[in-house]
């Protein structure tokens, strides 16, 4: 059974080495030793959300948090493709349940995207609120699937901002890729970069109108087809991303 894992802030691993100790503090700290009983002797990983991850034993157990025995410090490297949803805001939740999956898939950034057809809306105090319960929703989905890396979570983006970020990772040499379900191209055999971004886009419940659709694919994205059923919006990206990482190695 995999160790379970304990999150640390980005940037407190770089100096831990192998056979050094490592207090694990604060609200993980306390997670660790007081609601899951971790026990000395046990396995357990810390890592810091960007690729660092201590394989470790719990030496002890103290009021001041849990003591880990560093057995090894990996770097885990970032891919040279980094997959990214952009997931459409969606009703009843199904667009956090959408970046959870994607979570636990691989994604390495999620952008909520105020589509069109979107019912929900982000606005002010609102906005803030919902970003920050996503960020809440990858982390614990990366804690979970034992992630060293946790996703991004972006700044919402409206219809003009999409279709500039589109042209920006085209220029770069990424590709975006728009799940639609009048696409011709299966997303199966549709072209990869060797590098940089390669962006899914998926469109809330109402699906994605034809004008949006057409602006996207006129700043450079390609619409592609998953297969032969229609997809809820807080299925077809988790889909999608592990087809895509299947293709890429990931999961070799």
């Amino acid at each position: 059974m995999s160790a379970p894992v304990f999150l640390a802030e980005p940037g407190t691993l770089d100096e831990v080495t192998d056979g050094a100790t490592y207090l694990l503090d604060g609200t993980e700290g306390r997670h660790a030793g007081v609601v899951q009983r971790r026990a000395p002797g046990e396995r357990v990983d810390v890592v810091d959300g960007c690729g660092v991850r201590l394989l470790g034993v719990v030496g002890a157990v103290t009021p001041e948090g849990v003591v880990v025995h560093v057995q090894q410090r990996v770097v885990e490297p970032a891919p040279a493709v980094t997959l990214v949803l952009v997931q459409a805001l969606a009703k009843g939740d199904r667009d956090e349940m959408a970046i959870e999956a994607a979570t636990e898939v691989g994604v390495d950034a999620v952008v909520p995207w105020q589509a069109e057809r979107s019912i929900v809306v982000w606005r002010g105090e609102r906005a803030a609120k919902s970003r920050a319960r996503w960020l809440g929703t990858v982390r614990a989905a990366a804690k979970q699937s034992r992630r060293a890396r946790v996703p991004d979570v972006e700044v919402a983006l409206d219809g003009r901002a999409l279709v500039e970020r589109v042209r920006a990772v085209v220029a770069a040499g990424g590709a975006v890729l728009v799940l639609h379900e009048d696409a011709t191209e299966p997303l199966a055999s549709t072209c990869l970069p060797a590098a940089g971004e390669c962006l899914v886009v998926v469109g809330p419940e109402g699906g994605i109108g034809d004008g949006e659709l057409g602006r996207l694919v006129e700043a450079g994205a390609s619409a592609v087809r998953l297969g032969p059923h229609v997809l809820r919006t807080s299925t077809a990206g988790p889909v999608a991303l592990a087809m895509l990482a299947e293709r890429l190695g990931r999961w070799g």
